[in-house]
């Protein structure tokens, strides 16, 4: 592939151009004879680039991520999962609760209707044990994020992680969601959803993520704007 010619798009539209660009490199091209056949091939094209994708180590959602832009504060982040759960602020606590048509929530089940409004909810287990057992562990509060969940008594509480020493959750019978400081040391802490400045960082979702020479070679240059021969 050639160098682009002419002015370089800058900030995140250059980063998007150049994305296209590696699109290119993974992705084959074929003629389409028709119009069924181009939506035939569109569908294909995409599971072929997601295969690509996969075989280069890219993670699938960070890619989309990148594509479309820096997340917003719904995006499925850790500050997200926080912003989302902030909605519920004040609704009471209900034990087994776990959508505003029971009453309230509970702390698990304040937990699983954030992840549901991150659209990120399949495969999300009902019970504070049992969501204590996804993501993976950070090792202690020091190290906690934005988004990560904080597992309280062997299993039997959880909250989000705020940030600064705070959670939010719902505590007990007869309180409601509130943001609080962490009252105890976790049992446990698992981080269950990506930063935004991590997902956001092209840095971190092309070049690090792509675990094959050649495409390291190629993601490098694109980024540098000087464009790869084929």
């Amino acid at each position: 592939m050639s160098g682009m010619a002419g002015v370089q798009p800058s900030g995140m539209a250059g980063v998007q151009a150049r994305i296209a660009e590696l699109r290119q490199l993974v992705e084959p091209t074929a003629p389409v004879v028709a119009s069924a056949a181009a939506s035939t091939k569109g569908a294909t094209s995409d599971a072929s680039f997601a295969a690509a994708l996969a075989a280069l180590g890219v993670d699938p959602a960070q890619y989309a991520a990148l594509a479309g832009g820096s997340p917003g504060p719904g995006a499925a982040t850790g500050q997200g999962l926080v912003e989302a759960a902030k909605k519920y602020l004040g609704v009471p606590y209900v034990w087994g609760g776990e959508t505003l048509d029971e009453g309230g929530l509970d702390c698990s089940g304040l937990v699983l209707r954030a992840m549901t409004d991150l659209g990120v909810g399949d495969g999300v287990p009902r019970t504070a044990r049992q969501q204590m057992t996804i993501g993976t562990p950070v090792a202690s509060l020091d190290q906690a994020l934005p988004g990560d969940l904080l597992v309280f008594g062997g299993g039997t509480h959880i909250g989000i992680y705020v940030g600064d020493g705070q959670m939010i959750d719902a505590p007990r019978a007869g309180s409601h969601v509130q943001i609080r400081d962490v009252y105890a040391t976790p049992t446990a802490i698992r981080r269950v959803l990506p930063q935004e400045a991590a997902v956001a960082d092209p840095g971190v979702a092309l070049s690090a993520a792509l675990t094959t020479a050649t495409a390291q070679r190629s993601v490098l240059s694109l980024m540098a704007g000087t464009g790869v021969a084929s």
